[in-house]
């Protein structure tokens, strides 16, 4: 090797030492930060595995392939249903009002959309109504204006829900959907017949959030009267 050559080898040499030397550092570094937080870890609180070992071990009645949503725990009607698991960042009170608000809403929009393909009016009928069926009555009763009057006054009544629930979440005690409406049957009940009156109601207004949906759309696909076939 002539003397360029070798002090090209050297400087190679030295630059590769160094880069050796960096890397043994570095290593030395990761391998102190592991032990630091291997022994640390020895220090934390165990509750949280035995968390995650409970909540493997409760799956949900109807979804059993998932995890049982823990917040859902000692409501009415709990059957683990919350694949989206809503109950983790809302509070589930303000989820139960809002199901038991669009239940009810659905077992009497159930019975209003068939009484009124069954022939029900109430008097007397304004003439831009005139022969409409449950299906066409929304477009007709925008146009006639009268949808525009329900939309209004049902709005006042969001607003005074709406207090309501933000006293039920700032810890009044009212249960949710609770609004003093039992017209005096359950005075005196035994907390079991509230409870099994509550399973039933909740019962019923899932069932018919899916029955109104079935109907519109069998209403539609069919366009005939009731029963729709």
């Amino acid at each position: 090797f002539n003397a360029q050559q070798l002090r090209g080898s050297e400087r190679y040499a030295r630059h590769g030492g160094i880069l050796a030397l960096n890397i043994c550092q570095t290593m030395s570094k990761l391998a102190i930060l592991a032990t630091a937080i291997v022994g640390s870890s020895a220090f934390a609180p165990s509750n949280t595995g035995v968390r995650s070992a409970t909540s493997l071990a409760a799956k949900s009645t109807a979804l059993p392939f998932l995890e049982a949503p823990p917040n859902c725990e000692g409501y009415v009607g709990n059957a683990g249903f919350d694949p989206f698991r809503f109950s983790d960042f809302v509070p589930v009170d303000f989820l139960r009002e809002a199901e038991l608000k669009h239940g009810r809403i659905c077992m009497m929009a159930w019975a209003g959309y068939v009484a009124v393909d069954l022939g029900l009016r109430v008097l007397p009928v304004p003439e831009a109504l005139e022969g409409v069926t449950a299906a066409t009555a929304h477009d007709a009763s925008v146009e006639q204006g009268g949808l525009s009057q329900m939309f209004l006054w049902f709005s006042l009544l969001e607003v005074l829900d709406l207090i309501a629930i933000k006293q039920m979440l700032d810890g009044s005690g009212r249960a949710p959907g609770d609004f003093g409406l039992d017209g005096g049957l359950l005075k005196g009940k035994s907390a079991e017949y509230v409870e099994d009156m509550k399973l039933k109601e909740i019962t019923h207004c899932r069932l018919a959030m899916l029955a109104f949906s079935g109907v519109v759309t069998q209403s539609v696909l069919t366009q005939g009267p009731f029963p729709y076939v």
